[in-house]
């Protein structure tokens, strides 16, 4: 295999926090607009910032260019859903990092939450020093499911796709893995209904990784 690089994803690999949004978030916006389910937002989870704005647009039948709409989102995102990130940091984190750092792998973030939340979380957390490499989606016209983050951030380590393990949990990642060229070895959660399809390997919790990569 001769993997060099591992690249993460944040939301739903390095902290639980997706299901916490959904849930949060649902339960502000159902007030005023009942007719939203929870499983409606599921395609939101991995999904970047302008397809999410477009969806709940579209879901509460608001047009597009309403403004006052895009506040009301704004509003709810920032009063409802923050949240102290090493409350929902996966436990085995910071050794897994850590090991893989002292056996000599590259390591990068390539999220397509705003930079904002990525240095947010990495600051939290205390993992800033980890990574050569953290990307945003919001650098991107598009993010995930295009591969363009994918390619950029290998490029930023000078690795090759083959060189490279993606960890992805949502469809959208997965997928965008996948169309770079890169082995992806996708986090199962049985809460959401991802498709993990386009994965080379499947796994529980990080400390899997060790079955990959030695």
């Amino acid at each position: 295999m001769g993997y060099l690089a591992v690249i993460f994803d944040m939301d739903g690999v390095l902290i639980d926090s997706e299901y916490y949004y959904l849930h949060r978030f649902h339960k502000a916006v159902v007030k005023n607009y009942p007719w939203i389910t929870q499983e409606d937002l599921y395609p939101t989870v991995g999904m970047d910032t302008e397809r999410t704005r477009l969806l709940m647009h579209r879901l509460a039948r608001r047009e597009p260019e309403d403004a006052a709409f895009d506040a009301e989102l704004e509003q709810i995102s920032e009063s409802e859903c923050s949240l102290y990130f090493p409350d929902v940091l996966y436990p085995e984190v910071p050794a897994v990092l850590e090991e893989l750092k002292n056996r000599g792998f590259q390591l990068a973030l390539a999220s397509s939450s705003s930079m904002k939340t990525i240095q947010r979380m990495l600051k939290e957390c205390r993992l800033s020093h980890y990574f050569s490499s953290v990307i945003s989606g919001d650098a991107f016209r598009e993010s995930k499911p295009n591969p363009e983050i994918y390619y950029k951030t290998m490029e930023a380590l000078s690795r090759s796709p083959k060189e490279c393990l993606i960890v992805e949990d949502s469809t959208h990642g997965v997928e965008a893995g996948a169309a770079a060229g890169a082995a992806v070895a996708a986090r199962i959660d049985r809460r959401f209904p991802f498709d993990q399809s386009k994965a080379s390997y499947f796994i529980h919790s990080l400390t899997e990784l060790w079955e990959i990569l030695y």
